[in-house]
């Protein structure tokens, strides 16, 4: 299903259409302290599933829905994450792809509320045209509407939505695209599905900038006996029903290089402080919850930790790295050019 938008203001994500009553957010809460967790922000639904919020005029066969509100939540801290140091060869390779004078087409791959657009399309020269790829029209909204409408020089940024499964990505999905682009979404992915994207990047000739997957690492600065074994069983929630989790930028370097790519990778952590604390908040309360839910031994301690942790960060008093890597793969272009 595709929708094609010109995009007509920029701006903050809009407010969420629909009474907020409605929403069913499974699993929302914490043992320590009751208070809700914003969807999206901790686990709930089916094991190794991405926290969702399902409303509930949604049919049962409806993808579940991720909450906008924990997107934008955590929109600032990916805009300052996001490696840098990989848009100047990725530039260079845009500027001389073949047949580009037009402009460049660029794929969000699980685009959710648009961040990465809001935070590359500013960052590139020339007219773009980005398609956005979610399976929730009620996220591709919010991304249409808003979305970045001028590149760097001022050139226009348009865009279209598709509705649809990106683990079904084909080379033919991707024909005429110049980049394709995710943020935060190899982590949730399959070995399989990491060799689908690879190879459909390769054979349409296509870069791939993918940012903020996960690295398995967490830093809490005071440090406690029990960090160790949350970040533990967190990474190994992370890797249930098959998905790769923490070893998802090991294995995509591995596909792209083994599809003729060159992989660049760059680090590009989480730095939260006090003046993150809403974040860092609902942070915790996702990853000591998915922990407990892998290791439901840890309840007891765990419940004591997460209140040790909330009150710290209230206090000002805490700082979290949490590490993530970006992946540039440059892709042979279609046709044998270098």
């Amino acid at each position: 299903m595709t929708n094609p938008v010109t995009t007509q203001q920029n701006g903050a994500i809009p407010p969420q259409p629909g009474p907020r009553g409605d929403a069913v957010i499974p699993g929302a809460g914490d043992a320590a302290s009751g208070a809700a967790v914003i969807p999206g922000a901790g686990p709930s639904g089916k094991p190794a599933s991405r926290p969702t919020v399902k409303l509930r005029e949604a049919g049962p066969e409806d993808p579940p829905r991720y909450a906008p509100e924990w997107l934008e939540l955590r929109e600032p801290a990916d805009a300052a994450a996001r490696a840098h140091d990989l848009l100047d060869p990725l530039r260079i390779r845009l500027a001389n792809l073949p047949g580009k004078s037009g402009g460049v087409v660029i794929h969000d791959l699980g685009c959710g509320t648009g961040s990465m657009g809001r935070w590359l399309a500013p960052c590139l020269d020339g007219a773009q045209h980005w398609i956005l790829h979610d399976r929730d029209p009620y996220l591709l909204h919010f991304a249409a509407v808003a979305s970045p409408r001028s590149a760097a020089d001022g050139s226009r940024v348009t865009v279209e939505t598709r509705r649809g499964d990106i683990a079904r990505l084909t080379p033919d999905a991707l024909h005429g695209a110049s980049l394709v682009t995710a943020s935060a979404l190899l982590d949730v992915l399959t070995r399989e599905e990491i060799h689908t994207l690879a190879a459909a990047c390769a054979g349409a000739g296509c870069p791939a900038l993918l940012t903020l997957s996960v690295a398995g690492r967490v830093e809490l600065t005071p440090s406690h006996p029990l960090d160790a074994a949350i970040g533990q069983a967190f990474n190994d929630h992370q890797r249930r029903d098959g998905l790769l989790g923490p070893d998802a930028v090991t294995a995509a370097a591995e596909a792209f290089s083994e599809n003729g790519a060159t992989v660049r990778l760059h680090p590009s952590p989480w730095r939260l402080g006090p003046g993150q604390a809403a974040l860092t908040e609902q942070w915790l309360r996702g990853w000591v919850g998915a922990a407990v839910e892998q290791r439901p031994d840890l309840r007891a301690a765990a419940d004591a930790y997460l209140a040790d942790r909330l009150a710290a960060c209230a206090a000002g008093e805490l700082r979290v790295t949490v590490h993530h890597t970006d992946l540039l793969a440059l892709v042979r272009p279609a046709g044998g050019a270098s």
